[in-house]
């Protein structure tokens, strides 16, 4: 009888590098939209942490899969989208590795990825769920990437990996 171990996760918020260059110009080509968040709950994609009030964010196409794609030479092909996220309008530290305490308030989902940046499928979660969804579908060899998405919007929320 074989036992497998679950893998460790590598919680992936925008690389900072990637967030600095969003901030001149988006993955679809358009300047950031500048503002402050008076009230703050923002969800803050490149530190996953969400703004305070008076935080000044930006708002910016991202293009996950595609930056997925350039690292590792996959060809995501059809797969390949560009959505909104808020990040601060100002260099930020980015996040460690673990799971976002805080940072997940409502039902989300997790979209697997093939080593295509193919879809493979997607799980509905909770915030109580999440993580151990994800170290489930990360346990299946042919899932290579899971992006956590919210699940009113389809909004990329972050990546996660193997460790």
């Amino acid at each position: 009888m074989t036992t497998t171990t679950a893998p460790a996760l590598a919680v992936r918020p925008i690389d900072p590098d990637v967030h600095l260059a969003l901030l001149e110009r988006d993955d679809a080509g358009h300047p950031p939209v500048r503002s402050i968040d008076e009230t703050g709950g923002a969800p803050l994609r490149c530190c996953l942490t969400r703004a305070l009030p008076g935080d000044r964010i930006a708002l910016v196409g991202y293009a996950p899969l595609r930056r997925w794609a350039a690292a590792t030479g996959a060809d995501p092909g059809p797969y390949d989208e560009v959505g909104p996220v808020f990040v601060h309008a100002h260099p930020c530290p980015g996040a460690g590795e673990s799971w976002p305490a805080g940072f997940h308030g409502g039902p989300r989902v997790l979209r697997a990825y093939d080593r295509r940046g193919h879809i493979l499928g997607g799980v509905p979660v909770t915030p109580d769920t999440a993580e151990a969804a994800a170290v489930e579908l990360l346990a299946d060899p042919e899932v290579a990437v899971v992006h956590v998405r919210a699940l009113e919007f389809g909004c990329f929320q972050h990546e996660v990996r193997r460790a």
